[in-house]
């Protein structure tokens, strides 16, 4: 399964371990919005692309 996780602040220590439970038996990409320039219609493709998307606050 591929999972898409967009983080909209920095993660803590609990987002992080979530994370990285739910990447063990799948293909994981994360975005961090925080930090990067968004490039949003390769962000849209991305959602589509995924089986799941989490968000994070």
């Amino acid at each position: 399964m591929r999972v898409l996780h967009l983080l909209r602040s920095e993660p803590d220590g609990t987002v992080e371990k979530i994370t990285d439970v739910m990447s063990e038996d799948n293909t994981t990409t994360v975005v961090s919005l925080y930090e990067e320039t968004v490039d949003w219609s390769a962000l849209v493709d991305q959602i589509f692309e995924n089986d799941r998307v989490v968000c994070w606050w």
